[in-house]
């Protein structure tokens, strides 16, 4: 369901858009691109120069290269559009301190540590911190086992996905009813069931 109409009238002024790929590579590693833009609907004047309305203020490049273990094993940042060029687009290969961080194992707050405030761009570390969720929906159903319903029954480990979010906690009605073996609530407790 989409968000409700507006109740009164508007006039967009700012897109921020985020957008972000995933490739696995022949070598058996996985390349993560993303990129970030921020555009005005009018013309904006910047220190720098005028910017032009709908033309990028940000248009910011971060690709990880990531094995199936979330290793960072190489990283690349550009910078295509900036509002202080030749100062903003200086930071780049200072991302490449984030080779050797786990994308699951404190990866965020690794980031801050060493990437934060005049350490880093904050438009770039903000797009770093979204990506261990976009690796993990790469992988899933191709590097993580993600079945679902009765397939997961037939598992030997936990799903992958389970007690990562508060609709599939095992103590919760989503995994009594589709992931029935993984389920610490009581059948009787599960909303829908006659029993209950």
């Amino acid at each position: 369901m989409p968000l409700s109409p507006p109740v009164v009238r508007r006039m967009r002024k700012h897109t921020r858009a985020i957008h972000i790929e995933a490739f696995a590579r022949e070598d058996g590693l996985w390349d993560i691109d993303a990129c970030i833009t921020d555009t005005k609907t009018r013309d904006i004047p910047l220190a720098s120069g005028v910017r032009l309305a709908n033309t990028p203020i940000h248009e910011l490049w971060l690709r990880l290269t990531i094995d199936t273990q979330f290793n960072i094993v190489a990283v690349e940042a550009a910078s295509d559009a900036v509002p202080y060029p030749g100062y903003c687009d200086t930071i780049g290969a200072d991302y490449r301190k984030m080779i050797g961080l786990n994308l699951l194992s404190g990866f965020r707050h690794h980031l801050k540590q060493i990437l934060s405030g005049t350490h880093g761009c904050t438009h770039l570390t903000e797009l770093a911190q979204i990506l261990p969720t976009a690796a993990v929906q790469a992988f899933a159903g191709e590097v993580l086992d993600t079945r679902d319903g009765n397939a997961a029954d037939l598992q030997n480990h936990k799903p992958f996905q389970l007690d990562r979010c508060h609709a599939l906690r095992t103590d919760g009605a989503a995994v009594a009813k589709y992931y029935p073996r993984w389920a610490s609530m009581p059948p009787a407790d599960i909303p829908g069931n006659p029993a209950s």
